[in-house]
């Protein structure tokens, strides 16, 4: 199966870096629930986001999903996912990979490459997974390693 014998991949669009400026909030822990007294011992040294979680900064970048195909795993309509270039990759992983002109994200199953093709698969039972064999123009972009969620729309 090629990508003409399917729906349109679901897809992501890339968000540069410059477009997550650092920005240091206050960080609690070990919060049950509530908003903390200004005078409790909560209160750690503020958190950056980038700093938490972007491991190798010259290698990682963000991507916006768009669509629905990775639903099932927690990857909705415009969250943000942290990418890596750096991160080793392995069966399972979830993914973002350039295929035939367009972006996507999914998870990849390698369990194949010895047959000579590599499947990407959704988490949506209503999308059918990618193969990609030697036809097919590939490159993976990274594994994403942090998935970030506006909740105000919720």
């Amino acid at each position: 199966m090629h990508m003409s014998d399917m729906k349109p991949i679901d897809g992501a669009e890339y968000i540069t870096l410059e477009d997550a400026k650092r920005l240091k909030l206050p960080y609690f822990e070990g919060l049950a629930a509530g908003f903390p007294s200004p005078a409790g011992d909560y209160q750690h040294e503020s958190l950056d986001l980038n700093e938490k979680f972007v491991r190798h900064p010259e290698a990682s970048y963000y991507v916006r999903v768009k669509g629905e195909s990775m639903v099932g795993l927690g990857l909705f309509e415009d969250d943000i996912c942290l990418v890596d270039r750096q991160e080793e990759i392995s069966d399972g992983n979830i993914v973002v990979a350039f295929v035939n002109g367009g972006l996507t994200v999914k998870t990849i199953d390698l369990s194949t490459r010895d047959k000579g093709y590599l499947r990407l698969v959704p988490a949506n039972p209503d999308f059918q997974p990618i193969i990609i064999d030697a036809n097919d123009q590939f490159v993976l972009q990274g594994k994403v390693t942090s998935i970030h969620r506006d909740t105000r729309k919720y």
